[in-house]
């Protein structure tokens, strides 16, 4: 931006914790429900990432809070 133009931006700071292979790792309790959890969220970023690749009419950005929080990021 030149003299007198504000320029705004947004950082997005998210933890993408490795996929939990739940069997491998015999996780259990409540462990296990936040791997789960991890797990859907990755598939939920992955097919809006494939969607919008493919320049889909519809992004999913609603199956996860991941994806929804992060919408604006993809636009």
């Amino acid at each position: 931006p030149g003299t007198g133009q504000q320029c705004t931006s947004t950082l997005h700071l998210v933890d993408l914790a490795g996929s939990e292979k739940i069997k491998l790792s015999r996780v259990s309790g409540e462990r296990r429900s936040e791997a789960i959890g991890i797990n859907q969220s990755l598939l939920a970023l992955g097919r809006v990432i494939s969607s919008l690749v493919e320049a889909k009419t519809h992004i999913p950005y609603w199956d996860s809070k991941l994806t929804l929080i992060l919408s604006s990021a993809f636009q």
